[in-house]
């Protein structure tokens, strides 16, 4: 594989065009705004989503839906979850089924409820194959070439590994496995937990309540998880424990950092409107829920979330509640 595009133009997209044009690979960038793109070209930095740093100047900018697949022996799929479905309905007719997709999304579809390698099996037929890359990968910590590990998912482990062998970097350590389902459910529901963590921040009740929300919040994701067919132990690895705890704890962490907002007396409207990118967490927030009443599975904390996002509760009543509930066994 030589020729890569990549699919979205925010700030992991930006970093994984870094970090492959950093191994010598042929990359291209797309984004949905044009004008936006050309902005990003000129200037040699992605100044909305990760200022500061310079793309390579190997780069190459695409901003013509019939150019960005064609020749591609990779594509890479940088597009907010709830967005991904009228970008790829937009590319289809120019997609080649042969070649893989590298999804680096988090969420969960409204209304469908579909994760991102459903939406783009959805959009771009069954036959489609995709791989999740998934972990704690803070963007701007991975264009410092901090160290950092990921798992690449697939149901095809072959692909998965050549996944592995594309994006390892002396910087990047990835691992592998096979359950898809588990590393993008556990992407998926780990920023719902980290705007509890933010708020927990933001009201400042201290790190015991931090650390029990961590604990029980990966409860939470670990008994959905596997009521939809995932593996156990993926939700204690890397995509799973490992993201949970960055985006939980670190000062980057956008979902994290509109949950303190919220904390600290912002009103949701007000948090979202500080936060330069999209917020994951929230409108997945809305689809964890639904996607835990069809399975019947309990998720006080998630449910919490929801309660203050969508439906005015307060904060000091939504933690109220959550240490009033019924005593049980671990």
């Amino acid at each position: 594989m030589k020729n890569i595009s990549i699919v979205g133009d925010g700030a992991m997209g930006s970093v994984c065009a870094m970090m492959l044009c950093q191994k010598h690979y042929a990359v291209r960038m797309w984004g949905y705004d044009a004008k936006q793109l050309g902005e990003i070209q000129n200037r040699k930095e992605n100044f909305k989503f990760l200022p500061g740093y310079k793309l390579p100047d190997e780069l190459a900018f695409e901003s013509r839906d019939s150019e960005i697949l064609k020749n591609a022996d990779l594509i890479v799929s940088a597009v907010p979850c709830q967005y991904m479905r009228s970008v790829f309905a937009r590319l289809k007719s120019h997609f080649n089924p042969a070649v893989p997709i590298v999804s680096v999304t988090k969420g969960v579809e409204n209304g469908t409820l579909l994760r991102p390698s459903q939406i783009l099996a959805d959009v771009l037929g069954g036959d489609v194959k995709v791989i999740a890359l998934s972990g704690p990968t803070i963007a701007d910590e991975l264009v410092r070439k901090l160290p950092a590990t990921a798992t690449a998912a697939c149901q095809d482990e072959q692909l998965a590994k050549v996944v592995q062998d594309i994006f390892t970097m002396p910087y990047f350590r990835i691992y592998r496995n096979t359950d898809i389902i588990g590393v993008e459910l556990a992407g998926a529901m780990k920023n719902v937990i980290a705007i509890a963590a933010g708020i927990v921040d933001g009201i400042k009740v201290g790190d015991n309540a931090k650390a029990a929300l961590l604990c029980r919040g990966l409860a939470e994701i670990t008994r959905l998880g596997l009521s939809l067919g995932a593996k156990e132990q993926t939700f204690f690895g890397l995509s799973g424990l490992g993201d949970l705890v960055t985006t939980c704890i670190s000062p980057l962490g956008r979902n994290r950092i509109f949950g303190q907002r919220i904390g600290t007396g912002q009103s949701v409207k007000e948090a979202l409107g500080a936060t330069m990118s999209v917020v994951e967490g929230a409108a997945t927030c809305k689809s964890i829920v639904e996607l835990a009443k069809t399975r019947n599975i309990d998720m006080p904390i998630t449910e919490s979330v929801y309660q203050i996002l969508f439906c005015g509760k307060g904060v000091l009543e939504a933690i109220e509640e959550l240490m009033k509930r019924k005593l049980k066994a671990e």
